[in-house]
């Protein structure tokens, strides 16, 4: 029988899925922005002010997630601009040292930034942007945290923990400092799906109706949703949704319209349309669809919607592909349009700039970012130019 640790490592591998590792980032110093004001006092579960839109012109802010402890890795988040018209990156060294920063999100204000530290010691790190200056680190209580998400209130982060298959709450400060965590729970029920050793918890994020927040988990081919007690920052759960076993469900992303989701499903290479009751928190699966891979070794990674709901875009690893989906029926239908080669190898993940005109994909194997523009008609792509290297990147994060 393996000890705990064995099994540990075993999971610890099929977390990674790190390949030949390719490209280099240039780095170089640059001067520190002076530090913001001080925080204004503001209602208890009140978000604090938005950040400004994007400009339509002049350089935007990119952070890169990477892993720092295998070869040819990072040395923590990557900073980066790129140009919002022609989608352009420049380099500009490290923001912070933070270890396996894997995953990234920003605060609703815009002014800190948050990762995920991947590894068996699991934690999460708030960096303040004005002046890089890292703000604390806290455990998030279990192995591997792989995703992390602000609430929109701004109060509370949500951490998954992938190798021990639980998610986490903490609390954020004025400040956007952490605190000590509030909840953290355990996916024990129900058990492991085909070929899985134990739950894998691999994203956590909030519904469009802020009070549920809901836990996709690949080894129980589960979605867990949990109402969040604002005030304390505790999880009571209330339902679970079941993908069809072995499909590995990773990542769940919300139509605008907030009645429908879209459902990544890792390991049997399919999508889904989800439809969920913000009253109830309650999420209902629909039937598998084709990812466009032609039913080669693919690894679906991750959706993107635009703002206005009519387009969809998939990650596929192993495909090395975007899929495009027109949306239909108020978010009820997926419509395969067919792919686009990304440029890169295993695209880890994909996201839009605030504007919605460039789609950014992180390739960790090829250790490269590529950037598509995105017409927001009929959501055609077209290259933007040469990728950028960056160390094996697994998150890109346009502001």
């Amino acid at each position: 029988m393996d000890t705990k640790a064995e099994a540990v490592d075993r999971r610890w591998s099929r977390r990674r899925f790190v390949g030949a590792v390719a490209g280099a980032a240039a780095v170089v110093a640059v001067p520190s922005p002076a530090a913001p004001p001080a925080d204004p006092a503001s209602p208890a579960d009140a978000p604090r002010a938005a950040a400004p839109p994007p400009r339509e012109s002049g350089p935007r802010p990119l952070h890169i997630g990477t892993y720092t402890s295998v070869d040819g890795g990072g040395t923590g988040i990557a900073a980066a601009s790129y140009d919002p018209r022609t989608g352009r990156i420049t380099g500009s060294g490290t923001l912070a040292e933070v270890p396996d920063p894997s995953y990234l999100a920003v605060h609703p204000d815009g002014r800190t930034l948050y990762a995920v530290d991947e590894r068996q010691d699991g934690a999460v790190t708030a960096v303040r942007l004005a002046d890089r200056r890292i703000l604390g680190t806290r455990g998030t209580g279990g192995a591997g945290p792989c995703h992390l998400s602000v609430h929109p209130g701004g109060r509370w982060l949500l951490s998954a923990n992938y190798v021990s298959g639980s998610v986490a709450v903490h609390p954020i400060d004025a400040s956007g400092a952490l605190g000590e965590r509030t909840d953290l729970v355990t996916h024990s029920t129900p058990p492991p799906g085909p070929g899985q050793d134990g739950p894998h918890a691999h994203q956590f994020i909030t519904g469009p109706d802020g009070d549920h927040v809901l836990a996709v988990d690949l080894g129980t081919d589960t979605v867990y949703s949990y109402r969040l007690d604002r005030a304390e920052g505790t999880l009571t759960e209330v339902a679970q949704a079941h993908t069809r076993p072995g499909a590995g469900p990773r990542h769940l992303t919300f139509h605008p319209g907030g009645r429908h989701a879209y459902l990544a499903n890792e390991v049997d290479d399919t999508v889904a349309v989800c439809a969920y009751d913000p009253a109830s928190g309650r999420l209902t699966i629909g039937e598998p669809q084709s990812t466009g891979s032609g039913g080669g070794t693919n690894y679906p990674a991750q959706f993107a919607v635009t703002a206005d709901g009519g387009c969809a875009f998939l990650a596929n690893r192993g495909h090395n592909s975007i899929a495009r989906y027109a949306i239909e029926a108020d978010g009820a239908r997926l419509r395969l349009l067919g792919t686009v080669p990304v440029g890169g190898d295993f695209p880890r993940q994909i996201a839009l700039s605030p504007d919605g005109g460039l789609l950014f994909a992180a390739n960790q194997r090829s250790g490269t970012v590529t950037v598509f523009h995105v017409d927001r008609a009929s959501g055609e792509l077209a290259s933007a130019g040469e990728p950028f290297a960056s160390p094996v990147a697994v998150c890109a994060l346009p502001l």
